[in-house]
């Protein structure tokens, strides 16, 4: 049995087609270099591949959600 593996540009364009979402692979690269993305399910030299699943279990339970949470609140103190 064949297991695919995604890299930074694949796991973006599958974020796109399946959620909709916003993101480039740079992004996903950024990500991966600050700890914000899930521990790769296979290391190839420096590449890193995701499945399918622990990029979907990531999506759909990371901090925030999609919120911007480095910004400053814009409620009045």
């Amino acid at each position: 049995m064949t297991v695919d593996y995604m890299g930074p540009a694949e796991v973006a364009a599958y974020l796109r087609r399946e959620h909709g979402a916003e993101i480039e692979g740079v992004t996903i690269r950024q990500y991966a270099v600050k700890g914000r993305m899930p521990k790769p399910d296979v290391r190839i030299g420096p590449n890193a591949g995701w499945s399918e699943a622990t990029i979907a279990a990531w999506w759909a339970n990371r901090p925030g959600r999609g919120a911007r949470t480095d910004l400053a609140s814009s409620e009045p103190k």
